[in-house]
């Protein structure tokens, strides 16, 4: 009966970590580039974007506003009979409180159940606060992330 070296064992053990490794940080480095190509979108192309990730997570009747006097509404959606009124901001920065107004004023005119701003960046302080209280919500460069990855 043969028996594997100790030192064949940690080899073994040593390749199959590296292998890991690599693969993580391949994995990471897409992820990274994907989100990194997301930044360098023009708002209009951001808008088309988000509209076809939405439909790839279920939600239906996904429609793009016409560029000006869409009242700060760039997609119109449903989803489990709810409706959405969404506002696309594709920044360099964070969002701020303005973003926020437009997607409540927006879901008012659209006559939609829900409000919200959907972002490659994060939201500032104030903007997080004015949406708690307008109950809009707030997917960030995180929940944007984190769609791309389903």
């Amino acid at each position: 009966m043969n028996t594997i070296s100790p030192t064949v064992i940690f080899l073994i053990v040593l390749a199959l970590l590296t292998l890991g490794l690599t693969i993580f940080w391949i994995f990471c480095r897409a992820r990274r580039r994907g989100t990194a190509s997301i930044d360098r979108m023009e708002g209009h192309d951001f808008e088309y974007f988000c509209a076809r990730l939405l439909e790839k997570h279920g939600f239906l009747e996904v429609e793009v506003t016409k560029g000006s006097g869409d009242y700060g509404i760039d997609i119109l959606a449903e989803k489990d009979g709810v409706t959405y009124a969404i506002q696309c901001k594709c920044y360099g920065a964070p969002v701020g409180v303005k973003a926020i107004q437009e997607a409540y004023a927006g879901r008012d005119y659209y006559d939609r159940m829900v409000g919200a701003v959907l972002t490659n960046q994060y939201f500032t302080a104030p903007a997080v606060e004015a949406a708690r209280k307008l109950k809009i919500l707030l997917w960030d460069r995180g929940y944007l992330e984190s769609m791309l990855e389903e």
